[in-house]
């Protein structure tokens, strides 16, 4: 890439869309197409193709998608594969027809089998059914990386894909009916400072890898900054995992909650563990840059500054 390249970000106003749209802008990328769903309505099949056919990018990058925590994807999960599903045949298909030379999926560390060897490698995709909690949702990320690489293999267009942890951030959604695990606590905390008792779902026991959006960004620019990919999907992470119950516990300390962490275990865990092996990535120079509570803690203060109900409890 050059600062000439032009540049499509799908889904630029999500979390990690924005986050990739910042790094690029301050990686010194100005020619970017930024589009929001008012502009295109990336499920509308002939707005994508009208799109391509006069805009002509010469990468895209598809961070759009419908997604949402374990409660959201048991309540909808039509629209979570339908949705997705569309979303990915036009902006990957429509890419190809068009002829994007280069494309960058945004997959998902939920497209792992619920039951495999951790730290999860790329190689573990479909060795197993998905966790059921987010099936819906796996199957069509698991449909858009498969696409991307048979693009790949059939008409040698540099598409790839990138599967990111746990992400959270500036710009996550805070809503109660969608949100995901990080985003949930720091507002369930935050909602009941300065001492009121927390009630979290699940055991705490399983675990998880979290990835700051701004790390998530970086490792997808530097990707994409690589002469060349010697593989077609490429986790990205930190390689460690942290329980759930010390997410609650960092969650609480930064946010200066003092009563009591309560576990709902009618509710469900799902996966028991999720880590990527990120010996692909890392063997390439990348490493994150943004530590675990500092990352929390920056969550924490957009949060603060950005969400209204947060101001209630503390004025910023």
């Amino acid at each position: 890439m050059d600062a000439s390249t032009k540049i499509f970000v799908a889904g630029h106003r999500g979390m990690v869309g924005a986050a990739i749209t910042r790094r690029l802008q301050a990686g010194g990328y100005s020619n970017l197409l930024l589009r929001t769903r008012q502009e295109l309505d990336l499920s509308d099949q002939a707005a994508v193709h009208a799109f391509y056919a006069e805009h002509k990018p010469d990468l895209v990058i598809l961070a759009a998608a419908l997604v949402g925590g374990i409660e959201a994807n048991r309540s909808r999960p039509a629209d979570f594969i339908g949705q997705n599903l569309a979303i990915q045949q036009n902006v990957v298909w429509g890419a190809h027809l068009h002829n994007v030379p280069r494309l960058m999926f945004l997959g998902s560390s939920c497209v792992y089998p619920r039951e495999t060897p951790q730290p999860i490698p790329e190689t573990a995709v479909l060795t197993g059914p998905p966790e059921p909690t987010n099936a819906p949702y796996a199957i069509a990320k698991i449909s858009g990386m498969v696409m991307a690489e048979s693009i790949h293999r059939q008409y040698g267009r540099d598409y790839f894909t990138v599967m990111p942890p746990n992400v959270y951030g500036d710009g996550d959604n805070f809503d109660p009916t969608g949100s995901h695990v990080m985003a949930a606590m720091i507002r369930r905390f935050h909602l009941a400072l300065p001492g009121t008792d927390v009630t979290c779902w699940g055991s705490g026991n399983p675990r998880r890898e979290f990835l700051h959006c701004d790390d998530v960004a970086d490792a997808i620019v530097f990707l994409l900054e690589q002469s060349a990919l010697p593989d077609r999907v490429y986790n990205i992470g930190v390689g460690t995992s942290v329980s759930i119950r010390e997410v609650a516990e960092t969650v609480q300390r930064v946010t200066g909650h003092t009563g009591q962490i309560r576990w709902d275990t009618t509710k469900p865990d799902g996966f028991p563990e999720k880590t990527n092996d990120v010996s692909r990535l890392f063997g390439l120079g990348w490493k994150p840059k943004i530590g675990f509570e500092d990352g929390v803690r920056r969550a924490y203060e957009w949060y603060l500054a950005n969400v209204p109900e947060a101001k209630a409890v503390r004025p910023v």
